[in-house]
């Protein structure tokens, strides 16, 4: 079992990877300018209605995406440059679950934008869920267990900012 969950985190991670922006081989140094990518109005539209519909009580954010932090944590927040030990799970909309880790280290600069602009508003020991819209996730890119232009919802704790 502890295995399969291992393989499934590594096959998530990678999936992270090769759908970023930034390739681990990239000399340039790490560009902690803010993501300029913004949701669609149509998904906009879908992603309140999810909101609205199931009583999530979350903030919504200008780039397009809503959060709940259960727990701000403490200390220095992450930047978008930051390499983060997390807990998490990923979701789809209708609760089926795709992926989680624990204790998984990675570059911030690695990850779907959503993770990038979301994780940088808890700081450690902090705890937060986030609604992500297709275009601050894998868009119209289908991945293992996730289809096409689905809605993700992520609840993650960060356990450290290296």
């Amino acid at each position: 079992m502890i295995q399969r969950v291992k393989k499934s985190s590594i096959a998530f991670l990678a999936l992270i990877w090769l759908s970023s922006s930034c390739q681990t081989g990239d000399q340039r140094p790490c560009d902690t300018a803010a993501v300029t990518i913004k949701a669609p109005e149509a998904e906009l539209a879908t992603l309140k209605q999810y909101i609205s519909s199931n009583h999530i009580s979350a903030t919504a954010d200008p780039r397009g995406f809503y959060y709940s932090v259960k727990a701000p944590g403490s200390g220095t927040k992450p930047t978008v440059c930051s390499t983060v030990t997390v807990n998490y799970k990923g979701a789809l909309t209708n609760g089926t679950s795709f992926d989680s880790g624990n204790d998984v280290s990675f570059g911030l600069n690695q990850l779907i934008v959503g993770w990038q602009e979301g994780i940088p508003l808890i700081a450690p020991g902090g705890s937060i869920t986030l609604y992500l819209p297709p275009s601050l996730a894998y868009g119209d890119q289908e991945q293992a267990g996730i289809p096409a232009n689905s809605i993700l919802v992520f609840q993650i704790d960060l356990v450290s900012v290296n």
